[in-house]
C-alpha cells in the first residue's frame, strides 16, 4: 500500500501564482528552489516538510517580502485546500469548519495542524508543528496563523478581531505590517504559535453552507485521508522513537527488535506491508537531523556526519547529497547566502 507524508504539491501553486503576478520568472523560481518542475504535473506529489519551507523561503527573497507568509495567508482563498477547503466551505459553523480542518489538514500537510481550547469567554487556537528536532520555518507559520484568521473572515462574511497572536520566533520584520494583515501586534518569541479570538466565533454559520455538498465531500476527503495515513502507524512508531534517541543512539535492527519486543523478522514483515524499510525510516532521522544541525554553523560538516552515526564524512556528504541533490558545504552556503532561508 502506497502512503504519503509531507505537503500537497496543490500547495506550491498559490506561491506560483504570486511569484507570477510580481512578474518573476517561474523556470528560474523552481531552479533556486531546487524544485523539479515535473512534479507539478502530478496531483498526487507529495514534498517533504524541509523542500517545502525552503520553497517557502525562496520565494520570499525572489519577491523581496520579508512577511511572504503573512501576505500567502490573507491572499489564501478556501479552494486552495482542495478538499479540505471544501469541506470547510459547506460546514455549518465556523467551529465545525475548524474541527475539519483538524481532521482532513493531513491532505494538505502532515506536518502542520491545529488544536484548539476554551479559555473564559476566549477561544485560544494553536498551531502545533510536529517535528520536535527544529523549529517551523517563520513564513510557513506566518502563512498558518494569517491564512486561518482570513479564511475564518471569508467564510463567515463577518469581521472576526484577533485579541492575541503569539509566535515562537523573533520579529524580523516591520511590525506595522504585521498590524496591517492581523489588526493587532503580535508578541514574539513565546512558547507556543497561537491566536486568541472570541469563543463566539464558533457558532458564526457559515454562509454559502450546503449539507447534501458537505455530506458528498466529507466522504472525498475521508477516503483520502485513509489513502494517506493507513498503514503508517508502525512506521511512525519507529521513527519517533528513533529521532528522540537520537544522536546518542542509533539502534540497529536487532535493538529495535529487542526495544518493542518483536522478531527482527516480525518487524520486517510489518514495515513491508506499510510500504517501507527500515533503512528508510533511519534515512528519514538521519535526514531531518542533517538539515537541522546544518543550520547551525557552530557545527562543522564532519562533526555533523559523526553525529548521525556516519562511519566517514564521505559517507554522510553521498547520503546527504542523494537526499537533497546538494552536498553538505553547498546546502550550508545556500544558506548563508540566504538562498533557502532569505533573511533568516
Amino acid at each position: 500500500m502506497q502512503t504519503y507524508t509531507g505537503v500537497s504539491i496543490s500547495l506550491v501553486y498559490p506561491i506560483l501564482k504570486t511569484i507570477m503576478n510580481k512578474g518573476h520568472d517561474k523556470e528560474d523560481f523552481l531552479k533556486k528552489a531546487y524544485m523539479d518542475e515535473s512534479l507539478l504535473m502530478d496531483p498526487e506529489a507529495r514534498l517533504s516538510e524541509e523542500d517545502f519551507e525552503r520553497i517557502t523561503e525562496v520565494a520570499a527573497v525572489i519577491t523581496k517580502d520579508e512577511t511572504f507568509g503573512l501576505h500567502q495567508g490573507q491572499n489564501m482563498e478556501v479552494s486552495d485546500l482542495g478538499i479540505l477547503g471544501f469541506v470547510m466551505l459547506h460546514s455549518k459553523t465556523i467551529g465545525q469548519a475548524l474541527a475539519a480542518y483538524q481532521k482532513y489538514n493531513v491532505v494538505v500537510c502532515s506536518g502542520y495542524n491545529i488544536s484548539w481550547q476554551l479559555e473564559g469567554d476566549d477561544l485560544i487556537i494553536e498551531m502545533s508543528y510536529n517535528h520536535p528536532h527544529r523549529p517551523p520555518a517563520r513564513h510557513c507559520v506566518e502563512d498558518m496563523g494569517s491564512s486561518l484568521y482570513h479564511l475564518m473572515i471569508k467564510l463567515s462574511c463577518r469581521a472576526i478581531v484577533l485579541k492575541e497572536v503569539h509566535f515562537i520566533h523573533e520579529l524580523s520584520a516591520e511590525v506595522d505590517e504585521y498590524i496591517s494583515v492581523l489588526g493587532v501586534t503580535p508578541q514574539f518569541g513565546k512558547e507556543s504559535n497561537r491566536i486568541r479570538v472570541s469563543k463566539d466565533i464558533l457558532d458564526y454559520p457559515i454562509l454559502f453552507a450546503d449539507s447534501k455538498l458537505l455530506g458528498t465531500f466529507e466522504v472525498i476527503a475521508e477516503e483520502t485521508r485513509l489513502r494517506l495515513t493507513q498503514g503508517r502507524i508502525f512506521a511512525d512508531q519507529l521513527y519517533n522513537w528513533i529521532m528522540k534517541g537520537m544522536p546518542t543512539a542509533f539502534p540497529s535492527l536487532k535493538d529495535t527488535a529487542k526495544a518493542f519486543k518483536m522478531s527482527v523478522r516480525s518487524i520486517q514483515a510489518r514495515l513491508k506491508q506499510e510500504n517501507t524499510t527500515y533503512q528508510h525510516i533511519l534515512n528519514r532521522v538521519r535526514r531531518e537531523l542533517a538539515v537541522g544541525l546544518l543550520a547551525k554553523p557552530e557545527y562543522k560538516v564532519g562533526e555533523v556526519a559523526y553525529l548521525l552515526h556516519f562511519s566517514e564524512p564521505s559517507a554522510f556528504q553521498s547520503a546527504f547529497k542523494k537526499w537533497t541533490g546538494l552536498t553538505p558545504r553547498q546546502y550550508r552556503m545556500d544558506l548563508l547566502n540566504g538562498e533557502l532561508q532569505g533573511e533568516a
